[in-house]
């Protein structure tokens, strides 16, 4: 491999341990043909900054994390389980997208969790959330500016929905949202399994100029209890290979991770 500069190293390993979910001293200096010492300063300063956590020998995502108490009596959990490599790469490939400076709106959702997780190298971007575990998660992020939407809890996936958080969604705009969808269909559009977290999405929606759907192949095909919006209504899906190659004449762009 050429020699990389450091921050293109930061970037790699950041990447790598978002696929793998640690990496070791040992692998990286030899992917990156330089010192041990040199990687431990990286892994030193990479966990000054709140983007990962040393071990001995190497480094682990920020998990367990603030909430893990919590985390592991809650679906959630289970959820986040299901198709896990393919909602690390979408996640990737959706923090790619966003930009220096801008407003970003996440709504509550394992593959948004992870869309949060990903997002490095950007200054001075701001975070909309209503969900509680992405907001404690990125709360260890000095160079990311975080605001929560409120309302009521949904256990299920730690996110805040009702009158109030939808009435913070509306006062702002968003330059890219990022939604989580329990089904995509080609007529029935995106849907969700709680009415109450699918208006929140819908909010986001209408408040957004550029709108993202992240959801792995398991989701297409599906109709749940609550339309969010016809598929037509956001600019992009991101899934893994294995969804389906088109949905509609009129559905957005796809991109295959």
């Amino acid at each position: 491999m050429r020699a990389m500069r450091k921050n293109e190293r930061d970037k790699e390993i950041l990447r790598l341990l978002l696929k793998d979910g640690e990496v070791t001293v040992d692998q990286l200096a030899e992917r990156f043909e330089t010192s041990t010492a040199t990687i431990r300063r990286e892994l030193s300063f990479l966990e000054s900054a709140g983007l990962l956590r040393r071990t001995h020998g190497g480094a682990v995502q920020l998990e367990p994390m603030l909430y893990e108490p919590f985390r592991r009596v809650s679906p959630f959990a289970a959820q986040e389980q299901m198709q896990v490599a393919e909602k690390r790469r979408i996640g990737l490939a959706a923090a790619e997208m966003i930009k220096d400076g801008e407003i970003v709106a996440l709504s509550a959702g394992t593959t948004t969790t992870q869309v949060g997780r990903s997002i490095h190298d950007r200054k001075n971007v701001t975070i909309v959330t209503n969900a509680i575990n992405i907001g404690m998660e990125l709360s260890q992020r000095v160079d990311l500016i975080i605001i929560m939407i409120g309302g009521f809890l949904n256990r299920n996936c730690f996110g805040l929905t009702g009158p109030s958080g939808i009435a913070l969604v509306n006062e702002m705009f968003y330059d890219r949202a990022f939604i989580s969808v329990d089904g995509i269909h080609p007529e029935c559009g995106l849907t969700s399994d709680s009415p109450e977290l699918g208006a929140v999405n819908r909010a986001i929606i209408q408040q957004s100029r550029k709108t993202v759907v992240v959801a792995d192949h398991s989701k297409f095909g599906k109709v749940c209890k609550m339309l969010i919006a016809p598929v037509a209504k956001v600019d992009l899906i991101i899934t893994d290979k294995s969804a389906p190659r088109t949905l509609s004449r009129d559905s957005p762009k796809m991109v295959w991770v």
